[in-house]
């Protein structure tokens, strides 16, 4: 039901350490890897904090970042493009393979050409002359051991970065009922609107981690991102609402997989029977006891052929669902839509409202819900620069894919199409039924896992530590509090899942109270603060990178009214579009939530029933 996109705005398993760093002393210490031997301890302390430092100015970011691209254009990308991705399928790629660093050493005595790196990073972007910063800065590391570290790390292509977002936003399996509610006119135009939307805010994205990271000052995540834009208070409401997210995604897969249990257990016959709210207990129970692992890099590997099961459903649900009939008593028993002919519509169905417009699209918003992964990905890459090759070949793709699997499934099965669609299979076709919920179950607990892991560690870090005090994870404390609140969090989602057993309509909150914002609200509004920042920068203002102090001429609100008005025509359009998003969401929650207690009273569906939705 969920994807793996939307771990993306903290950390991607796949990804590096950052996933297992999180809620950590370490958390997110880059310096610390590569701190001098001489006063470590204390270099390991100032290095944690570089990303939550509120003292750097934009200024600051920004030319750094400069000198980064400038560099990285002389960078070789061998195994880039297709030969990267095809390695990446066979689980060949570097995504994820750390080179080592050395630590406190001559770049040039490990083989490395010091000397060019000191000399093509010290010159400023644009310019003849050398600015050479070579003595240690204020958090005791060199430019050489900024470099030599975060370019060790970074070694994905976008041959890479195609892949990993094809395969980790691809999850059509709620696009057919979506284009069920909306009919082939309106669920073409509202795919590719949304499609294109989402495409336009990820390139947005991207522009603002080229112009704001740097190996002096890496970009790690979404929280990043917002931090240095609009400051810490953007940082804890980007990462707390990422935990809200995780939590209600983990409900989501209790329930969709608690339906899957039930019917599996219902047999071919249809004579056995197990009441939907075990069904969900023993998902949980699972989850929670898996979800005492604390370290997700040694599952990483989980991920990838979670991804290539979803494959093989897609392909079978096609399949059968044009060979058997629809599954009658799931769609009565969730829609209460009666057993008759098959219809299918070009425009918006008769009878359709306000609600069940909006719910399809909130799905297709969910569909689409990948933008939280991308600064991320553009954090592991040789050439950031690089990032709208994979990028664009993976929209494209993807589009594809939804549209496709949509139309097939919609056009075989009409008003009958289920959420999800893999389980719209009747019992007539047991064994390819029970194929689809057994690979779905499989990948499902996976998503799962990594979903309330790092769910757990956010919330952990962004409230319990921040906020109260709370010792870090790798401590005695932390890790008795971690195998406490684990059963906790899962037992709070499991009651989630079994008050409200209706996967389209908790889909499509989900969709519109947290995906939706990752996706399409938070990045134009980013973009308009890093326009104002960067185009308010005079001529004259003196920025001095040795020691990061600036001379401006203004400040305040003139200041971001003078940047603003540089490019007033795409910072008012991205103001609107923040503001229709916006909308858009607090309308979605309306009608999911409406949505939610209109079938709650015209249906059979209960809290906490034994009674399984999908039949």
């Amino acid at each position: 039901m969920a994807s793996f996109a939307n771990l993306g705005g903290v950390a991607d398993p796949r990804l590096g350490e950052e996933s297992d760093a999180i809620g950590r002393g370490r958390h997110g210490s880059v310096a610390a890897a590569i701190a001098p031997t001489e006063g470590a301890k204390d270099a390991r302390r100032r290095g944690s904090i570089i990303y939550t430092d509120s003292s750097i100015p934009f200024e600051d970011y920004h030319y750094w970042a400069q000198r980064s691209r400038e560099y990285e254009k002389g960078i070789t990308t061998a195994n880039a493009g297709m030969v990267g991705m095809a390695k990446m399928i066979i689980g060949g790629g570097s995504h994820n393979k750390k080179q080592p660093v050395n630590v406190g050493v001559d770049p040039s005595a490990n083989g490395s050409n010091g000397h060019e790196l000191s000399e093509k990073t010290s010159e400023k972007p644009g310019s003849d002359t050398a600015t050479p910063p070579a003595s240690e800065d204020q958090y005791g590391i060199t430019e050489s051991e900024w470099d030599q570290a975060q370019r060790a790390a970074r070694t994905a292509t976008w041959g890479s970065i195609f892949y990993l977002i094809t395969t980790d936003i691809l999850g059509p399996y709620n696009v057919p009922w979506a284009i069920s509610q909306m009919g082939y006119g309106p669920g073409f135009a509202l795919y590719t609107v949304f499609g294109g939307m989402a495409f336009y805010s990820g390139l947005q994205l991207w522009q603002q981690f080229v112009g704001l990271d740097s190996t002096r000052y890496p970009l790690r995540n979404y929280g990043d991102l917002a931090f240095r834009i609009y400051g810490n208070a953007a940082r804890t409401g980007v990462n707390i609402l990422q935990s809200f997210q995780f939590f209600l995604n983990v409900a989501l897969i209790i329930e969709s997989n608690g339906q899957g249990l039930a019917q599996m257990a219902a047999g071919a016959s249809g004579n056995g029977f197990l009441c939907f709210v075990v069904a969900e207990v023993i998902f949980m129970l699972i989850g929670f006891l898996l979800g005492q692992i604390r370290t997700l890099q040694r599952l990483s590997w989980l991920a990838n052929i979670a991804v290539w099961l979803n494959v093989i459903v897609i392909i079978m649900t096609m399949v059968v669902t044009n060979t058997d009939p629809p599954n009658y008593v799931a769609v009565f028993d969730s829609y209460n839509i009666a057993k008759a002919p098959i219809s299918t519509t070009a425009n918006w169905p008769v009878g359709s409202t306000l609600m069940s417009k909006i719910n399809g699209l909130m799905n297709c918003v969910f569909a689409y819900g990948g933008a939280t992964l991308f600064t991320e990905l553009m954090a592991e890459m040789r050439r950031p620069m690089d990032f709208w090759k994979g990028f664009i070949c993976a929209e494209i793709f993807i589009y594809c894919v939804y549209l496709i699997m949509g139309m097939v499934v919609y056009s075989a099965q009409g008003q009958f199409t289920y959420n999800p669609a893999y389980q719209g299979i009747p019992s007539s076709a047991y064994s390819y039924q029970t194929l689809g919920n057994a690979i779905s179950f499989i990948s499902g607990l996976i998503a799962a896992l990594l979903y309330g892991n790092i769910g757990v560690k956010v919330l952990y870090a962004a409230v319990l530590r921040d906020v109260f005090g709370f010792p870090s994870l790798d401590k005695k404390k932390g890790k008795y509090i971690w195998v406490a609140f684990i059963p906790v969090y899962w037992g709070l989602a499991f009651v989630v899942a079994a008050a409200i057993p209706q996967v389209a309509n908790l889909t499509s909150f989900v969709g519109a109270a947290c995906i939706l914002q990752f996706s399409y609200t938070f990045p134009p509004i980013l973009k308009v603060g890093y326009n104002c920042q960067k185009d308010a920068i005079l001529p004259d203002e003196e920025y001095d990178p040795a020691t990061g102090s600036i001379n401006r001429k203004d400040h305040g609100v003139k200041r971001y009214m003078r940047g603003f008005m540089k490019k007033p025509f795409i910072n008012t359009f991205d103001t609107l579009y923040f503001l229709g998003a916006l909308g858009t969401a607090g309308l979605g929650i309306y009608a999911s939530v409406l949505g939610m207690h209109d079938t709650f009273a015209t249906t059979k569906i209960t809290p906490f029933s034994c009674q399984n939705p999908a039949g």
